[in-house]
C-alpha cells in the first residue's frame, strides 16, 4: 500500500473535504500541516511545479494534486488501484 501524505493548513475546506474523502475509502494519511511554516510549504510547492494551493496531495512519490483531482480519481474508480496496486501476478502461477 502507497503512503498517501497532504499537505495541509487551518481553516482549509478543500484539506477537510480530502481527509474525509480517504477516511471514508478506508485509506489512511500522513497529515503535515504547513499552515505554520512557510518554508516546508515553499518546498514542498516548488518540488511540484510551484503548485501554491493546498491540500497538495502525495500518494508514494507521485503528486496528484489537490482535492479536485483526488475526487477526479475515486470518481473514475481508480483511487483504490493508485493507493493499493494490485500486486503482480506471480509467473508460476500464470504458467500453470
Amino acid at each position: 500500500m502507497q503512503l498517501v501524505t497532504i499537505y495541509t493548513t487551518p481553516f482549509c475546506g478543500y484539506c477537510e473535504a480530502a481527509k474525509r474523502l480517504l477516511t471514508s475509502r478506508g485509506f489512511t494519511y500522513q497529515e503535515v500541516k504547513v499552515g505554520d511554516d512557510p518554508e516546508l510549504r515553499a518546498q514542498v510547492s516548488s518540488r511540484v511545479g510551484n503548485y501554491r494551493t493546498v491540500p497538495m496531495i502525495f500518494i508514494g512519490d507521485e503528486f496528484i494534486g489537490g482535492y479536485d483531482q483526488l475526487a477526479a480519481l475515486d470518481r473514475d474508480k481508480m483511487l483504490a488501484t493508485k493507493i493499493d496496486p494490485p500486486a503482480p501476478e506471480d509467473d508460476a502461477v500464470r504458467a500453470t
